[in-house]
């Protein structure tokens, strides 16, 4: 049993609640920081920690802090992400449902540490039940004295506030984010300048994920030093993993950053194994719909031959010829009767929709790869579609604002380099492919001999 530093108390009857939160422990990173500690020691702390950014990027969350412009004299603030809007991520809405006062703790030690007294969480518009628990949980630690003016007679003041989103993907993006919050359409921002300079009303801001900030308490509690003795390598810590697709056991588990791949699918602790088990493993996407897929022959082992593990190196091993991202630990199985290319047009019509529309290669190039990839999956395909598609996304790939442009070709690239040979079906056989059902009566290692057969 991996240790729980996110989910220890998450089935404590009432931890929902500020008097249950505190008599098991709550608030005492709070008390710690302003009663014993300076700002610049906490962020110490975290630097120390070795946490890294939980909304996929991974960038190292203390070293984000200390790039806050203090010299300005402006005043800082703390976004919270919580706009958690990646297909097959849904681990922070499982933390602000079910142990809020963890998050809203997180932020005032956060705060704290970047001398921010106005901070805010943004919160997906879809959210609109956790976004009422996290209004009542930031009320009941207010009452309490944790929020306000002089918290703790420490002299520091913050006000906490909650602000919803109208469900666009790309105010993940935290200048997009910050653009949304100020009122404005939510348009990722050019960069530099970088947030920690001129963010939130051209003011100094950190934007940290939830995942992130839920994490803070633990490592002021203890000490960054017990943090990074967790994990392996630079992969410091605990993980939340949102599971689905094709396995026994879905939901959200929290990992120690390390664990084998092979553990994490097959344990009863975790996935429990395939859904059927006369399905064979087909694909993996471990870190969101965004990520390159993984062939099951890639899925375990590396291309060195070493066990995969759930770490940002392991899984980014050998680069996305061989590799993918561990991102939002979006974690989706796919068994033989899942069908690729149906899975990529259904991904490439997500990013398509989210584009704002600001850059023209995602603009125009993501509209492309959902128009080609329909083509080829309504049984209308042709030969010359497969490499249309690569040099559509070899054109969209870095050259945008923002990671959407990014986002969108990745998925179709791995897809492509590692399930060609399916594409090519689909093209041979449209008959077969507008049956609709033809991976489940016929999963795809039993027809691969027809393409064999086939000229191109």
């Amino acid at each position: 049993m991996g240790r729980k530093i996110l989910l220890d108390k998450i089935n404590v009857p009432g931890i929902k609640t500020y008097e249950v939160y505190r008599r098991e422990g709550g608030y005492a990173s709070v008390e710690k920081a302003l009663k014993k500690m300076t700002p610049d020691e906490v962020v110490e702390e975290v630097k120390t920690s070795g946490l890294r950014g939980r909304g996929g990027a991974g960038f190292p969350a203390g070293m984000k802090w200390s790039f806050i412009d203090k010299k300005s004299g402006n005043p800082r603030h703390l976004v919270c992400n919580a706009d958690e809007s990646e297909p097959g991520t849904f681990k922070d809405r499982y933390l602000m449902e079910y142990i809020p006062h963890l998050l809203i703790e997180g932020m005032i030690t956060s705060s704290y540490a970047l001398g921010a007294n106005l901070s805010y969480i943004y919160i997906r518009g879809e959210y609109m039940w956790v976004y009422k628990i996290l209004e009542r949980a930031i009320a009941e630690a207010k009452a309490a004295g944790w929020l306000g003016k002089n918290i703790l007679g420490s002299g520091y003041d913050l006000e906490l506030y909650v602000q919803i989103g109208a469900g666009a993907y790309i105010c993940g993006e935290e200048t997009a984010l910050i653009e949304s919050l100020e009122g404005k359409r939510g348009n990722p921002r050019l960069k530099p300048p970088f947030p920690a300079v001129k963010g939130l009303w051209q003011n100094p801001t950190v934007v940290n994920n939830v995942e992130t900030i839920a994490s803070v308490p633990w490592i002021i509690n203890n000490s960054g030093a017990d943090y990074a003795g967790i994990g392996i390598g630079r992969s410091t810590g605990t993980k939340l993993i949102s599971a689905s697709g094709n396995i026994k056991n879905p939901g959200v588990y929290e990992i120690e950053l390390g664990v084998s791949v092979f553990e994490f699918m097959n344990s009863d602790e975790y996935c429990g194994g395939m859904e059927l088990n006369d399905r064979p493993l087909k694909a993996l996407v471990p870190g969101g719909s965004s990520v390159p897929i993984l062939p099951a022959n890639l899925i375990y082992k590396t291309a060195a031959g070493e066990d995969r593990l759930m770490t940002y190196e392991s899984l980014s091993d050998g680069g996305f010829a061989t590799g993918s991202m561990l991102g939002s630990g979006g974690f989706i199985v796919y068994d033989d009767r899942a069908c690729i290319v149906r899975n990529t047009w259904n991904f490439a019509r997500f990013y398509h929709h989210e584009s704002c529309g600001q850059c023209t290669p995602c603009r125009e190039g993501t509209g492309w790869l959902e128009k080609v990839l329909h083509r080829i999956e309504n049984g209308h395909g042709r030969e010359e579609d497969i490499e249309l598609l690569w040099s559509i996304q070899s054109k969209i790939e870095g050259n945008t604002i923002c990671p959407l442009g990014d986002a969108a070709s990745w998925p179709v690239a791995a897809a492509i380099r590692h399930f060609k040979d399916e594409f090519e079906y689909h093209i041979r056989f449209p008959e077969k492919v507008k049956n609709r059902d033809h991976f489940v009566n016929e999963p795809f290692e039993k027809v691969k001999h027809l393409i064999a057969k086939q000229t191109v």
